[in-house]
């Protein structure tokens, strides 16, 4: 395609002014000041106090549970023991029951008595802690021996099918484990209650035991797993203190990443930790090329003023201004990178690229009243891109269109649908741009056309705050209307 002389490249001269009038326009967002201080809970007041101690948090919660487990179990390990024992205890007494119901018949004058004596030595011996009796309607109790002059007092209760147990405390010197069971003897008419009972004192010494090796035991256990969960959380949190030291390191000895091996878990925060050091070096490293390039830019307007001010140049006067206007283009034009950088830098940026266009195209409107502007796509199409930079951007791109078009200017949003980039076509009905010239125009201060007004930082301006933003810019040529056409990819906001 051929290239007219009247075809230029992006000018700067009227961008200010269409933003300007852009955030006039009715509907128009106005973005906040480049120089505002930050606003967060943390502005002015240094940084956040810590919450607590990650080991100490640990070290409760283990206490916590152990102390809990264990008391638990303890208590649960306890019962069941007594309750093994006490059954142990009883089925000995129901043993001599047994035996001693066996071994009872009735005699000629209705009485009981035994056909053989009972096996248990301790029942003929006094105050042995183990004894017998009977009792029967209309008959005196029938003691053992080792009763000596007591007797035992019966429970009350009348139990045919199974014998009851029960503790008593009718001796002030013991404690008693009684069994009874109601049974008839054949041969007689009367009801007998065979009662057997055993001293408590062997079973309480028994349980006692238990119940102190069961507290040094889990006293050791506890003791034991209290001191396991302080290695485990020291060993646990091992990790964050090399990430720590390695902190500490990158700021001492100038390191810039942490290279340690961590562990599965702490490794996705320290590849966060080294994208955010990376994210630093690019944000040092381009304020250091910004001010490389705003004090090369600046240099040679400086030499000529030094010149001319040293030669006393009768054309000074002009001589000032015009090297002035230069300085102020390269000021302005390293002030937007600049405001790019730092806006991308807060994250979390989210514009509306329709409200953005239609805003941008009243405001050129007002420049260009015979221009037909026409607008298609997504209503709902957003970028991660601050407000004030998409509109000097598409401001750049479509007072172009309008300026070097023929009438009309057609922008779509969302063109090509895609996840993660949002497509932007500005097109005009002008005489298009060659392929040999279109490389040229993101040059600074390349202009196509010398006549009308300019600076030649337009398209210079609009390439370096897109790329800043993670997007690119393309040039090629417009089907539908035969003219130039700007394909504008930005990242889609999330």
């Amino acid at each position: 395609m051929s290239s007219p002389p009247s075809v230029a490249s992006a000018t700067a001269s009227t961008t200010p002014t269409t933003l300007r009038a852009a955030n006039e326009a009715p509907g128009a967002v106005k973005a906040a000041p480049a120089d505002a201080p930050p606003v967060g809970p943390d502005n002015g007041k240094g940084p956040p106090q810590h919450t607590g101690s990650l080991a100490r948090r640990m070290m409760v919660i283990a206490a916590g549970w152990i102390s809990i487990l264990l008391l638990l179990g303890g208590v649960a390990l306890n019962q069941t023991i007594t309750g093994l024992l006490t059954n142990e205890f009883d089925e000995r007494l129901q043993y001599m029951l047994t035996a001693m119901i066996a071994s009872a018949e009735v005699g000629p004058e209705g009485e009981i008595y035994f056909n053989r004596a009972l096996g248990d030595q301790r029942f003929l011996e006094p105050n042995s802690g183990l004894y017998w009796q009977i009792n029967g309607n209309g008959h005196e109790p029938m003691p053992s021996r080792s009763l000596w002059d007591r007797t035992l007092e019966a429970s009350g209760k009348v139990s045919r099918d199974e014998p009851i147990y029960y503790d008593s405390r009718q001796f002030p010197d013991e404690t008693l484990r009684m069994v009874e069971q109601t049974i008839r003897v054949p041969g007689s008419d009367n009801d007998w209650q065979f009662i057997v009972a055993g001293d408590r004192n062997e079973l309480d010494q028994q349980i006692s035991a238990i119940r102190s090796i069961l507290v040094w035991s889990f006293a050791v256990l506890g003791i034991g797993l209290f001191i396991m969960a302080g290695l485990q959380t020291w060993y646990g949190l091992g990790p964050l203190r090399r990430i720590r030291r390695a902190i500490a390191h990158i700021r001492t000895a100038r390191a810039n990443r942490v290279t340690d091996a961590l562990p599965l878990e702490v490794q996705p925060m320290v590849d966060e930790l080294n994208a955010l050091l990376a994210h630093s070096e690019r944000q040092a490293e381009e304020a250091r090329t910004h001010a490389g390039n705003l004090a090369h830019a600046l240099k040679t307007p400086l030499t000529v003023l030094t010149n001319a001010a040293s030669a006393h140049s009768p054309d000074l006067d002009a001589t000032v201004l015009r090297e002035a206007a230069t300085m102020r283009r390269q000021v302005d034009h390293h002030l937007a990178r600049a405001r790019a950088v730092g806006r991308r830098a807060t994250g979390h940026s989210r514009t509306n690229v329709l409200q953005s266009v239609e805003g941008v195209e009243r405001a050129v409107a007002r420049l260009y009243p015979k221009v037909r502007f026409d607008t298609d796509g997504s209503q709902t199409a957003a970028v991660a891109m601050e407000r004030q930079d998409l509109d000097e951007v598409l401001g750049n791109l479509i007072e172009n269109a309008a300026k070097y078009g023929g009438g009309s200017v057609f922008v779509t949003v969302d063109a090509v649908p895609n996840a993660r980039l949002c497509d932007i076509w500005i097109e005009d009905d002008g005489n298009g741009i060659s392929e040999t010239d279109r490389a040229k125009l993101f040059s600074r201060g390349a202009r196509l056309d010398t006549e009308k007004p300019g600076t030649g930082l337009g398209l210079a301006i609009v390439r370096d705050v897109v790329e800043i933003y993670g997007g690119e810019v393309e040039l090629g040529e417009s089907e539908d209307l035969g003219g130039l056409m700007v394909m504008l990819r930005l990242p889609r906001a999330g």
